[in-house]
């Protein structure tokens, strides 16, 4: 089991830890609710140092992110970011991530913890082209301070106008006494905020100063339960939930970060599968009756036959309702369409919604 640079900061401050991604990481501290609330009211911080950095560098280094990825990184311009999935052979999904241009010739990819390695060997794979190619992900400390009152409660860190930066934008800059960390205008939550790199070396520093300048904003130290509770609100997919090596990007969805104006791995299917229409979708839902859908739920139509799987699930905090996201056929898929979730013995009644569905 790995352990971030803040680990024993989490155990001092009462958080209960277990394994994800091969990390122990922080659950909560003081419960989903409470922590859900204190970012979109707020401000929270979050330690998501287990994310993976790769470093693609030299004059190839677009081309190979551009073979790769099924987003157009040539859109890039040095302080923008984009959020991308590396797509395989098969149809499905290596995994999503986000990629940011440093520089000319350099950027940085910022993946899932669980695929650090998996998506390191792809890349390296199709890499033919020469770029050069560096993990920092057992170096570098990944902070994300989320919230409404995140701009407010930062910006005594930082000499930089931090309500300048916009969404999907970046500035390497000074923060808590840190020079040139990545001040990154991104975030899994949907209620706005920053995400901090840094070095592991600088992290506690960093740390302890975000919760001093945030003090007199409410914020607290959030846990991965309530990063799931936020990001599910939002719709944002989950990779291993709700997509995976099995799951198109345009089942999924993502057909908005799917760009066919340059050749990618498996374009060619992936638009032919756009053209003609996916045979699933990947739906969002709310239920109409008391309960609560979990990951794994069966998804039945009105006969009680299974139609499809529920792969994310909870009890949302914002509205006080099941919500969830799964994959049915297509003709389930249009929004006010009626199905049902198998809760134990119990099928009960949900309608296919649009997305968000936490609406500020």
């Amino acid at each position: 089991m790995k352990n971030t640079a803040l680990t024993e900061t989490h155990q001092a401050l009462g958080a209960k830890m277990v394994p994800f991604a091969g990390y122990n990481m922080p659950v909560q501290y003081e419960g989903v609710n409470i922590e859900h609330e204190t970012v979109r009211k707020h401000v929270g911080v979050f330690d998501v140092s287990h994310m993976g950095e790769f470093l693609i560098e030299g004059e190839h280094a677009l081309e190979l992110i551009q073979k790769v990825s099924s987003n157009d990184a040539s859109k890039l311009t040095i302080g923008k970011a984009q959020y991308s999935c590396l797509p395989n052979e098969d149809g499905g999904i290596v995994d999503d991530l986000i990629i940011y241009k440093v520089k000319e010739n350099t950027y940085l990819l910022v993946v899932n913890a669980s695929n650090i390695e998996k998506d390191w060997n792809w890349i390296q794979s199709k890499n033919d082209v020469g770029a050069t190619m560096r993990d920092l992900s057992e170096d570098y400390a990944l902070l994300a301070i989320q919230g409404p009152k995140a701009i407010e409660a930062m910006q005594s860190l930082s000499s930089h106008d931090l309500s300048a930066i916009k969404f999907y934008n970046f500035i390497v800059g000074d923060f808590a006494d840190i020079e040139h960390v990545i001040i990154s205008a991104t975030g899994y939550t949907g209620s706005g905020g920053f995400e901090i790199y840094c070095k592991n070396s600088e992290v506690k520093q960093i740390w302890d100063k975000v919760l001093k300048a945030g003090a007199d904003f409410g914020i607290k130290p959030i846990g991965l339960a309530a990063r799931d509770t936020l990001r599910l609100e939002m719709g944002y997919c989950l990779y291993g939930n709700d997509i995976d090596d099995t799951t198109s990007p345009i089942e999924a969805g993502l057909g908005w970060i799917t760009k066919f104006t340059k050749e990618f791995t498996n374009s060619e299917a992936l638009k032919a599968e756009k053209e003609r229409g996916p045979e699933r979708k990947l739906i969002a839902f709310e239920l109409n009756d008391r309960g609560i859908p979990r990951h794994g739920y069966d998804i039945v139509d009105g006969n009680g036959k299974t139609i499809g799987i529920v792969t994310s699930g909870t009890m949302s905090p914002s509205m006080g309702k099941g919500i969830g996201l799964g994959y049915v056929p297509t003709v389930f898929a249009d929004v006010n369409s009626k199905i049902n979730i198998q809760i134990r013995k119990k099928a009960i009644p949900a309608t296919v919604v649009k997305l968000p569905f936490y609406k500020s």
